[in-house]
């Protein structure tokens, strides 16, 4: 064994995990937004979609990788241009418009770490316990009792087995459990395969972006004996790769807008690979002279094994047009909008995908705030049921949220925007909306007299059962919403479904609640209780799991909670929002969890602690796996 090697490996990452670190102050700076800020503030004048003569457009430099575009800021020719911005912010704005954290060194690769596993070999049973993307073709996130391997005892005796630690993340998204491997991706930009017993790395893959949705595993062709791991990134590229080796087999961009993310994990199915593509205009818009709004939200099916595109279905049909000039002399468009940042379900019997959308931007879309359904052959739209009409809402404009009162002057131009530029009040519609959009994935659940619905809540949280054989008809609704939101929401990443109940986290109302499946009636709410430490940072945004007996949600304070399905009292809990010592050697530290939330198989659990959104979450970078305490070794 080469102990001088490991040894020095070991100093090598602690050192590059020391450089990256950030203050609990730089911490509450990490939403989402603050990288569009710095962009729009400081930037666009001279690279907009129609920039200044010999300056690079957004999106040629959204081509860039983060490191490039922090040395020309910094040391390059954008020097003196970025003189006014503090390190903290030329970091941040690098990362944003490169989509990833910045990796000196490439800190994050797999060869730096101590950990490599000893062997490797092949990922290739899918019959073995697995929680694979969402969790199943119908988004239920309930997985039965042989696959979970755990009973409701054995959750009261969890005990922390490993922990691994991502040098440079600060959010974790989701994790997937295919044959004995976990598949983790983390905001520093990349994707690892890991040992599901005991943490060691089998391989590690940097995308070109974030990659913020969950893997999905499964042969790239039908009947093939080799699989591949699929996802998406926050620039719109999908990608294939060896699921054995992480060697990449394709990437495609889905969509060449410069906004364009994939957020939703994707659906494979009989050689055919479903992504969800949805953008960040509706943020990126806020700025008086960007040209509001041109992006249209799609579905998109590929070829598995090529990445070749066999249909797209835009959510809106027809292409943004020219409204108006607005006052500032920049061109207004829309409809735009409506974005799909859910993860569909394949129902495989009515040959259809179901999926949500978002509000629109400019204009009313009769499909924004929807749920969609469309042929999985041919993406012709099936039908489609909207929850609210006349939701416009973007960047720019102040939210209106019905039972709140309108801030001072009405909707219109949202204050503190720090615009160098008044914003035109002329972007924004008389009567803005509370941008109550599907958030949420959509289940597919089985009412005990055999219906099929699909169960699906928008982000005030108004669950609604509807009935895919009458083009989305609602059989019921319940409101669960504790308290009022605007974009924020109420449940915002998903619930889940059993043979009995409909499981949700609220945000706002800070709570977990069960409803039954047959009726929506409430059947138990049960208010969270948050350390002293994480007060600010309450309720529930990540997806929630079942399994039999056991409800699995994670929180905005950093506790893992597992409760009861009869009553929602407490099983187990667990406080991640603290340091870890890992089994890679990483510095690594909990906090708020989000995203895709808890997953459970063969006997184990996992969480990514840290999440910041556009909740302001408490960063974090580490992946826990969980066992019975009679089972670790």
């Amino acid at each position: 064994m080469d102990l001088n090697g490991i040894r020095s490996r070991r100093v090598r990452v602690a050192a590059l995990a020391a450089i990256i670190s950030v203050s609990a102050l730089h911490a509450q700076r990490l939403s989402e937004s603050t990288g569009i800020n710095l962009f729009q503030n400081n930037c666009m004048r001279c690279h907009s979609a129609t920039p200044v003569e010999g300056a690079p457009s957004e999106s040629s430099i959204k081509l860039m990788h983060p490191e490039r575009i922090f040395e020309a800021i910094t040391t390059g020719p954008m020097k003196s241009m970025a003189a006014s911005l503090s390190d903290d912010d030329k970091r941040l704005l690098a990362e944003y418009m490169g989509g990833r954290k910045l990796d000196n060194g490439e800190a994050g690769d797999a060869k730096h770490m101590p950990n490599v596993c000893a062997a490797h070999p092949p990922a290739k049973d899918l019959n073995a316990p697995a929680w694979n993307g969402w969790g199943d073709l119908q988004n239920t996130r309930f997985q039965p009792a042989k696959a979970a391997g755990l009973t409701a005892g054995e959750v009261s005796r969890l005990k922390l087995k490993w922990a691994f630690g991502f040098p440079g993340a600060t959010a974790l998204y989701g994790q997937t459990v295919v044959d004995g491997r976990v598949i983790v991706s983390s905001n520093a930009g990349y994707v690892y395969s890991l040992d599901a017993e005991t943490g060691c790395v089998h391989w590690s893959f940097r995308s070109v972006a974030v990659v913020r949705s969950s893997v999905v595993v499964g042969p790239a062709k039908p009947g093939a004996t080799s699989l591949a791991a699929f996802f998406g990134d926050i620039h719109g590229n999908a990608y294939a790769l060896d699921a054995s080796s992480g060697e990449l087999l394709w990437k495609v961009q889905v969509d060449p807008h410069p906004a364009a993310r994939i957020t939703a994990t994707p659906k494979l199915y009989d050689g055919r690979l479903y992504v969800a593509v949805t953008s960040l205009e509706e943020d990126e818009s806020r700025t008086a002279n960007y040209v509001c709004c041109t992006f249209r939200d799609s579905v998109v099916a590929l070829d598995a094994a090529t990445g070749r595109q066999i249909w797209k279905t835009y959510t809106i049909p027809e292409e943004p047009r020219l409204i108006k000039k607005n006052s500032a002399g920049v061109d207004y468009m829309g409809p735009s909008g409506s974005g799909v940042w859910t993860t569909p379900i394949v129902d495989i019997r009515r040959r259809a995908l179901y999926f949500g959308t978002g509000n629109s931007y400019t204009e009313p879309a009769t499909t924004s705030d929807s749920i969609m359904a469309v042929n999985m052959d041919t993406g012709k739209v099936l039908w489609w049921r909207q929850a609210r009409a006349d939701d416009v809402w973007h960047g720019g404009c102040v939210q209106s949220v019905p039972g709140r009162t309108p801030p001072a002057g009405g909707a219109g131009p949202g204050p503190g925007r720090g615009n160098q530029i008044p914003y035109p009040k002329d972007n924004c519609v008389e009567k803005t909306g509370p941008d109550w959009d599907y958030s949420a994935s959509p289940n597919l659940a089985t009412l005990p007299d055999g219906r099929t619905v699909i169960v699906a809540s928008p982000k005030q949280a108004v669950v609604r059962a509807l009935d895919p054989d009458k083009k989305g008809e609602t059989i019921w609704e319940q409101d669960i919403a504790r308290g009022i939101g605007g974009g924020a929401g109420e449940t915002v990443f998903g619930g889940a479904v059993d043979s009995q109940y409909v499981y949700f986290g609220l945000q706002l109302g800070n709570g977990l609640v069960a409803l039954r499946s047959s009726d929506g009636v409430e059947q138990w709410f049960m208010p969270l209780k948050n350390p002293e430490s994480m007060a600010q940072h309450k309720g529930i945004v990540a997806a929630v799991s079942v399994i039999p007996g056991v409800f699995f949600a994670g929180g905005m304070d950093g506790i893992l909670r597992a409760v009861s399905t009869g009553n929602g009292q407490s099983i187990w809990e667990f406080d991640t929002a603290h340091e870890f010592q890992t089994v890679n050697g990483v510095a690594a530290k909990g906090g708020s969890i989000g995203a895709g939330g808890p997953v459970i198989a063969n006997g184990m659990v996992f969480v990514g602690s840290g999440y910041v959104g556009f909740q302001n979450g408490v960063p974090g970078n580490v992946l826990l796996a969980f066992a019975p305490s009679f089972s670790v070794k």
